[in-house]
């Protein structure tokens, strides 16, 4: 980091994020940022953290109305996404439509909760836009969770996919990690099986709305903090938390639907 009076002072002086002491704990804190989403509209995005519980949520809502939550459970190596996508009425949907994608959290991909926690902006006018943006991630959804013991996966699933009971997805990678961490088997079922799915056709290729078929759901979380940087002084011997490094990551889920009709927004050809 500069030290003030030195050529790289005014980019310091914009800086998005300062870690500021924490002034208590039990409620959860939270913070609101504006962010440029990768189709330059610019949303409110909400971030809360929870040291107590060891977690993080972020939320926010697309220009077509569509609800994107992420929340990571650091105590039980969980990642949940959530979209509440809005139907279109007159085409006969339903009024929204709810999914959920469970995948193992590493904790390197985003930024510990107690530091989370700490995070306050310098100008909360400001429309953040991510310092990296992080290659996009495929993934092949071949695990249903099973709503009414999901708690014992993460205790945080029951009130994020209250929603989506039914579409609860995961893969068998990350089953296989957490039956090592001692999650019962049950929580689980199977889906069909990657080779019998590879016969299935795309959604958006299908007319008919009763028949089974492959579907894809896309979402990006346009900006969260990723990584905190680190800054040196004469007046410290060691490296001291400064701030933080904010990314960009989109995500791509493949997953099996039994009705097309359970897949409407997948559209392409």
């Amino acid at each position: 980091c500069a030290r003030p009076g030195s050529p790289r002072a005014p980019a310091l002086a914009g800086l998005l994020l300062l870690l500021a002491p924490l002034l208590g704990t039990g409620a959860p804190a939270e913070l609101r940022v504006r962010v440029r989403l990768p189709d330059g509209q610019v949303t409110e995005e909400s971030l809360q953290a929870d040291s107590d519980a060891d977690s993080i949520s972020l939320e926010l809502r697309k220009p077509d109305g569509t609800l994107i939550s992420f929340t990571a459970d650091f105590k039980k190596d969980v990642k949940i996404f959530r979209a509440l996508i809005l139907g279109e009425l007159e085409k006969g949907q339903s009024q929204f439509q709810a999914l959920c994608f469970v995948t193992r959290l590493q904790h390197n991909e985003i930024i510990p909760s107690e530091a989370m926690a700490k995070l306050r902006q310098k100008n909360p006018r400001a429309v953040r836009q991510a310092e990296e943006v992080r290659g996009p991630e495929q993934l092949h959804m071949d695990v249903a969770v099973n709503f009414s013991q999901g708690g014992l996966l993460s205790p945080h699933l029951h009130n994020v996919c209250a929603e989506a009971a039914d579409a609860i997805y995961t893969r068998q990678e990350d089953v296989r990690f957490w039956l090592e961490q001692g999650v019962d088997s049950y929580v689980f079922e199977a889906l069909p099986k990657a080779p019998e799915q590879a016969e299935l056709p795309r959604c958006g290729q299908m007319g008919d709305r009763g028949k089974p078929c492959a579907c894809r759901y896309g979402l990006s979380l346009a900006w969260y903090p990723c990584m905190l940087k680190y800054c040196h002084s004469r007046e410290r011997p060691t490296p001291y938390k400064c701030g933080i490094r904010s990314c960009q990551k989109s995500y791509s889920f493949h997953f099996y639907v039994p009705q097309r009709q359970l897949c409407l927004w997948d559209e392409d050809p």
